[in-house]
């Protein structure tokens, strides 16, 4: 074999799934994949030869002679090149799991085009097998059926969202990868400037400052699939380089990009997944979030939302939650189903990975034959504890977790106790798909570290200009007019309506501790531009 080439001779002439079905016996097809498996039974080689399409079972036999015996020595992910002729399986070894199951390929010449080392895993779905070592061999990964199905999923995806934005009215722009550092609320990659040393081009974290530009050069609808660069610690959602689709639209408001990113979503899950989705999503705005699931992200899957008990408390001789409600804080719960049934050590569990996430502490109740249990019940009068039971709809058997503290830090530690323990005790709701918007963000923050108000999204996110007048007495209280796209408990997405007055970015600015100079060193032409 080691004189016979790749050529013109064995350029396959079907896919390994694609052989069809109707081509009847004795029709000569060429193959080229690679040998997903091989079996020896009673003389006859059994291999099943994969490629992009599928998997076939080719036959060879000992009429082949030395390529019988050549057969013998193939081991799984040979790249091999076959010719053979298709005909039926014999009735009773049909395999209804492979699409060319019902047939077969009696080969009758082969050549090796690429032998294969002793493989580090087996190139099945079995689960089990290292992530690094899948990296380390990444061409041996990629050949999974799962990760062949990402990549052609992923392909489906970009194609259906640039004729879906085409047909809205957009044109596709590229912007530059190499440009300025600019605040966008994580590290830059840095660029060395070769013929400029000791100067640097950044990688964009998005092409915010671009598409603005473009929306004042007029483009109005302008998008691209598009890579960002942060330097940000890993974490599951948060990976160095990314992917987005990124749109922006001139002269609109909030509502006109919810519907079109509705509508987009609506026509992807269609046509890429074959899941219809109920629109309009829900809109939450971002203090409900926190207030009710302790996220600004909430997993609407899980039922169980953290509940308001600041009236159930408010008369209570427990010192704690006196102090934290006189002082401005509150008294949160979170009501587990059938949570009575938790032993003392899951509970001392609980409360110590609430001390974890930075409360300072977890108080239980349970409800048990009609009676609230609880080391806090002597605090509480009658009246308070069928107030308790009443506001957060306690039934048989069901526990409570109570938390006191700043409002934002309280509701958050419920918030991600509710995810950690909602597999084993809340109700899960109907269906696979559940987005929501969240609104009305913060524009701004106070960074401890740089003590100076920051922006939550970026610095051009405009006002809600009903808070206009505390943008320099009160920032934090300042809305903003930024949203985000909510599925299962992940953004996966976000956008605000932008600044145009010139005069309320200086503002802005200013607020953020930038200088008139310092502003308009960073962002003149964007001023000069509005």
């Amino acid at each position: 074999m080691k004189d016979r080439f790749f050529d013109q001779e064995w350029k396959r002439s079907s896919y390994c799934g694609n052989i069809p079905a109707a081509a009847g016996e004795g029709v000569g097809v060429t193959l080229n994949g690679w040998l997903r498996r091989r079996r020896d039974l009673g003389g006859i080689i059994f291999i099943e030869l994969w490629d992009h399409t599928g998997t076939v079972q080719v036959v060879l036999g000992p009429e082949m002679g030395k390529l019988y015996e050549q057969a013998k020595g193939l081991r799984n992910e040979f790249v091999l090149a076959i010719k053979g002729k298709v005909r039926k399986r014999p009735p009773g070894t049909e395999n209804p799991a492979m699409a060319t199951g019902d047939r077969e390929v009696l080969a009758e010449d082969f050549i090796v085009l690429s032998p294969s080392k002793p493989l580090p895993f087996e190139i099945t779905e079995a689960d089990g097998v290292d992530e690094n070592l899948r990296l380390r061999s990444r061409y041996l990964d990629l050949r999974r059926g799962s990760m062949q199905d990402n990549l052609r999923l992923r392909s489906r995806a970009a194609e259906f969202t640039r004729s879906f934005l085409a047909g809205e009215g957009f044109i596709e722009v590229e912007t530059p990868m190499l440009t300025k550092s600019t605040p966008e609320g994580a590290r830059d990659y840095l660029v060395p400037a070769r013929v400029t040393p000791g100067r640097f081009f950044a990688l964009p974290q998005s092409p915010q400052i671009f598409k603005q530009i473009l929306m004042v050069g007029g483009i109005d609808r302008y998008y691209q699939i598009v890579k960002c660069f942060r330097d940000e610690d890993l974490r599951a959602d948060r990976q160095p380089e990314f992917t987005q689709i990124d749109v922006e639209m001139g002269f609109i408001t909030e509502e006109d990009i919810m519907a079109l990113m509705e509508g987009l979503m609506k026509g992807l899950f269609q046509s890429v997944l074959g899941d219809c989705l109920e629109v309009p999503f829900p809109v939450l705005p971002w203090h409900d979030a926190i207030d009710r699931f302790g996220s600004d992200r909430p997993d609407l899957r899980i039922e169980g939302e953290v509940q308001d008990l600041d009236e159930c408390f408010r008369e209570c001789t427990f010192e704690v939650f006196l102090k934290t409600l006189e002082g401005g804080g509150v008294v949160r719960g979170l009501r587990v189903p059938g949570g009575a049934s938790l032993s003392r050590k899951e509970m001392s569990d609980l409360e110590a990975r609430s001390r974890e996430l930075g409360a300072s502490g977890l108080a239980f109740f349970s409800l048990r034959e009609a009676v609230l249990k609880g080391p806090l019940v002597k605090h509480l009068s009658n009246g308070a504890q069928a107030l308790l039971v009443e506001r957060t709809g306690l039934k048989e058997g069901d526990a409570l977790a109570v938390a006191a503290g700043p409002w934002k830090k309280t509701c958050e530690v419920l918030g991600q106790l509710r995810l950690e323990i909602g597999a084993r005790f809340f109700p899960r709701r109907e269906g696979a798909w559940h987005f929501l918007w969240v609104t009305d963000f913060p524009l701004l923050e106070w960074d401890d570290e740089e003590l100076r108000w920051t922006a939550v999204h970026h610095p051009f996110t405009s006002p809600n200009l009903q808070d206009l007048e505390k943008l320099e007495s009160d920032p934090g209280q300042v809305r903003s007019r930024a949203y985000d796209l909510v599925l299962n408990g992940t953004e996966i997405g976000g956008g605000s309506i932008r600044i145009h007055d010139p005069s309320l970015q200086r503002r802005v600015f200013e607020v953020m501790g930038f200088t008139p100079e310092r502003a308009r060193e960073r962002f003149g032409f964007l001023i000069d531009a509005l």
